[in-house]
């Protein structure tokens, strides 16, 4: 039985999920439009999703519309731009030579976010939290690591860019629940889904005005496959519906580590649908996250 306070454990699993169905549709799409415009299709087609789900939470709350202080938009705009920014250098560094290992780093982003979540929203930091936060991070590595890419790790560039860009995602996380924890005086399904609506908001019209200015003919592109991108749109703001109930509840260094059970949602569908087997390494790792995220839940 779930208290309302620890809610934040099954929105964390489905955003998780939501999240994997969400990058295999958008997957499917990055040859037809692009990095860039396979990513805007979560904010531009994800947004019109997040304003029913408002007025859906208006309607069946009754309450009256939030009015956030001022400190809400600084944090807003943390949140929205740092997803972009994190996006932008963890699709470089997937162009890297060191893909591996990069991504690897990319996996510091628990960590990271428990730190700013300390240093700047005086979030909780345990010992034995950040020891679950670690344990998890290692299995994730291990699990990510392919065999004789340990001898990129002596390469600098990939080191500083996904550890840069697991940064700007751990900020985005603490930004996000910065702007939600401002808005008082309603419900936190309220205060979240405020949130997500004026995020998504931002980061459209970030994206847009780029696409527009830099490369109109891939916004007309995704435009005229506005079908499947509906629904990559929808799963996008399904998500991000579910990682904002989740920052609303918790500290989110506490969210962004549960997360990681992503990588045994991606190693199921990978043995069970492709028959690719486990190696040990991989096996040992899931041991890990299964450890480290246990432990942060029991905490």
């Amino acid at each position: 039985m779930f208290t309302v306070t620890s809610l934040w454990i099954p929105f964390t699993v489905t955003a998780a999920a939501g999240q994997v169905a969400r990058n295999a549709m958008q997957r499917q799409l990055t040859g037809p439009l692009g990095t860039w415009g396979a990513t805007n299709i979560r904010f531009l087609f994800g947004f019109p999703f997040a304003i029913l789900f408002f007025a859906a939470v208006m309607i069946g709350t009754g309450e009256a519309l939030p009015r956030p202080t001022t400190a809400f938009w600084p944090w807003l705009l943390l949140g929205a731009i740092c997803q972009i920014a994190a996006t932008g250098l963890m699709l470089v560094a997937m162009n890297e030579r060191s893909f591996v290992v990069t991504t690897a780093y990319l996996k510091t982003e628990a960590i990271q976010t428990a730190i700013f979540g300390f240093v700047f929203l005086g979030d909780d930091l345990t010992a034995l939290k950040v020891l679950a936060i670690v344990i998890a991070t290692v299995g994730v590595v291990v699990t990510a690591l392919r065999p004789g890419g340990e001898k990129s790790f002596t390469d600098w560039r990939p080191t500083v860019i996904g550890l840069v860009s697991a940064a700007a995602f751990a900020l985005s996380a603490n930004g996000y629940r910065g702007a939600i924890i401002t808005i008082h005086g309603t419900s936190f399904v309220t205060a979240a889904t405020y949130t997500l609506v004026f995020g998504l908001f931002v980061q459209t019209l970030i994206l847009t005005i780029y696409l527009l200015s830099r490369a109109p003919d891939i916004l007309k592109s995704i435009l005229r496959m506005w079908k499947p991108s509906l629904l990559a749109g929808f799963m996008g703001a399904f998500a991000s519906q579910f990682w904002f109930l989740a920052f609303a509840l918790t500290a989110a260094a506490n969210v962004r580590t549960l997360a990681l059970v992503e990588v045994l949602f991606a190693q199921g569908v990978a043995y069970y649908s492709f028959k690719q087997p486990m190696s040990a390494r991989e096996l040992m790792g899931i041991v890990l996250i299964v450890i480290g995220v246990g432990l942060l839940v029991a905490l």
